[in-house]
């Protein structure tokens, strides 16, 4: 199997990662949660000589989707057609609100966005020989979900899971006991050695969250 290479690209004011998937060998990849600042994705792309064929998205809050219409959009004038995927369609209302959110934030330009296809647990994303499991967790939005690659022992986690701390939940629609037994019931149990990217900050281990995160021990 070829090895997969992860760019983490830190997109608007919220320094939100957005991440480039890029199969090493054929260079194909995927971008996941293209939150804005889509000239500097789109320069990373480049940078990398990398085949975008899809859009993931893990969860519908603004830093995560905002920029992912507008770059769907960039890469169909370069003459690439790519589906935007997930995230579960319990988001919907919030990906309907990008636009307005964002001018809240003073964050001008996101848009809103309906993607071409909602995911559910148990669905697989592909990208080469890579395969990535689709697990919802919610609890820092209804629709939340996690994508784990278990053969090369690799998760894209958005703010579910952080390295020392856990999504928010103090939205009307969080829900923190939901978030808490949904790492300690599908995240944990896939193995310490589980490495994970996350929507903000540096990224860690499942273990090394199970052992110190201190709202998991």
């Amino acid at each position: 199997m070829s090895r997969l290479q992860v760019k983490i690209i830190p997109v608007t004011p919220i320094q939100q990662n957005c991440a480039l998937l890029v199969v090493e060998d054929s260079r194909r990849a995927v971008v996941v949660d293209a939150g804005g600042d889509v000239a500097r994705i789109l320069a990373a792309v480049d940078e990398a000589k990398a085949e975008v064929g899809a859009i993931w998205l893990t969860h519908g809050h603004l830093d995560h989707v905002g920029g992912a219409a507008e770059l769907k959009a960039a890469l169909a004038a370069r003459g690439v057609a790519v589906p935007i995927v997930g995230p579960d369609a319990r988001d919907g209302f919030l990906m309907a609100a990008v636009e307005e959110q964002g001018l809240a934030f003073g964050i001008p330009g996101l848009r809103n966005v309906v993607p071409d296809r909602w995911v559910v647990e148990g669905d697989r994303l592909e990208l080469g020989d890579f395969r990535f499991d689709v697990l919802h967790c919610p609890g820092h939005t209804p629709g939340h979900v996690v994508l784990v690659e278990k053969a090369v022992r690799f998760a894209v986690v958005g703010d579910v899971l952080f390295r020392g701390s856990v999504g928010r939940t103090d939205f009307p629609y969080g829900d923190g006991p939901a978030l808490i037994r949904g790492i300690k019931e599908k995240l944990l149990p896939l193995g310490d050695d589980i490495a994970f990217i996350c929507g903000h900050g540096p990224g860690s281990t499942l273990g090394a969250e199970r052992r110190e995160n201190p709202f998991l021990v």
